[in-house]
């Protein structure tokens, strides 16, 4: 059962960007999930009042969270998400990769490497990166689709310590790691080329950038993370929590840079009370009674 879910900002281009990712990718659909209230908002919430808060896209029964929102962030290949094909699906994975591209622009070009028979990596016209990779052995459900973090910029050769440290919060477990053996242009021999790890039955690719990058991450691309009752969101919280002056309405950032969204397993069921949207807005970590 999913329990990470990948949250993307979009500079209010929700709905829209909805309708193009249930057309562009595999098996995937789309629903206004929620919506802004029209009163207690803030004065820069205002022109959102009544319009979609969150879109959500399923792709092969994975959900993706489209948050509707200004301009204050934006998607960044920090944080990609890696689009698995069988061999026999190589028309599916051409026809994805030539809606993705549409307006969009290519990372690296859909080609043969030594990795993979058909790989490309493409920004979309939204500003959300994907990788899309053709597998030689038979794709598990679990990593059809997953988030890859970058670890570049001020993040560069973290991917390991990141791992271990979402460990000891998060349970997480490393599956596999491939160091790059030898350094390159930034990163060291014992930096990681690509990783995978486990986070409950979720799976999550890391790696750092083999080249020097400009950016790193941002709140353009977060991760929500459920916590059952509020000893748990406090415990992730203090563990997790880096930027005090980054912490509003259950987001964080935490040492690497990544931004999370911590909340209530119930946090739908919460956000159906009167004045919920109101009360959340003036929070920093969530808390269930204030709701």
């Amino acid at each position: 059962m999913q329990k990470l879910t990948v949250n993307l900002w979009m500079q209010g281009t929700a709905e829209e960007a909805g309708e193009f990712y249930a057309a562009a990718l595999p098996d995937a659909r789309t629903e206004i999930e929620s919506r802004y209230p029209t009163e207690g908002l803030l004065e820069f919430q205002q022109p959102l009042a009544g319009l979609p808060l969150t879109v959500s896209v399923w792709v092969r029964g994975t959900k993706i969270t489209l948050i509707n929102a200004g301009p204050e962030f934006s998607p960044n290949a920090s944080i990609s998400i890696i689009l698995s094909f069988n061999a026999d699906e190589r028309d599916v994975l051409d026809a994805t990769w030539a809606a993705l591209s549409e307006g969009g622009s290519a990372l690296m070009p859909l080609d043969a490497y030594p990795f993979s028979t058909r790989y490309g990596w493409v920004t979309d016209k939204f500003g959300v990166s994907w990788q899309l990779m053709e597998s030689a052995e038979p794709v598990p459900d679990s990593t059809r689709m997953m988030p890859c973090l970058m670890f570049g910029g001020v993040a560069q050769n973290r991917a390991a310590e990141a791992i271990e440290f979402y460990g000891e919060v998060l349970g997480a477990k490393l599956d596999s790691a491939f160091p790059y053996g030898q350094a390159t242009e930034v990163a060291t021999a014992d930096s990681l080329m690509f990783a995978q790890f486990s986070l409950g039955e979720d799976k999550v690719a890391a790696m750092d950038s083999g080249v020097a990058q400009g950016f790193s991450f941002t709140p353009g691309v977060s991760l929500e993370w459920p916590c059952e009752g509020q000893e748990e969101i406090d415990r992730v919280w203090e563990a997790l929590s880096a930027v005090p002056e980054a912490e509003a309405c259950g987001w964080l950032t935490d040492k690497f840079g990544v931004s999370w969204q911590i909340v209530p397993s119930n946090m739908g069921e919460l956000m159906q009370r009167p004045g919920a949207f109101e009360h959340m807005i003036n929070m920093k970590k969530l808390v269930i009674n204030d709701f």
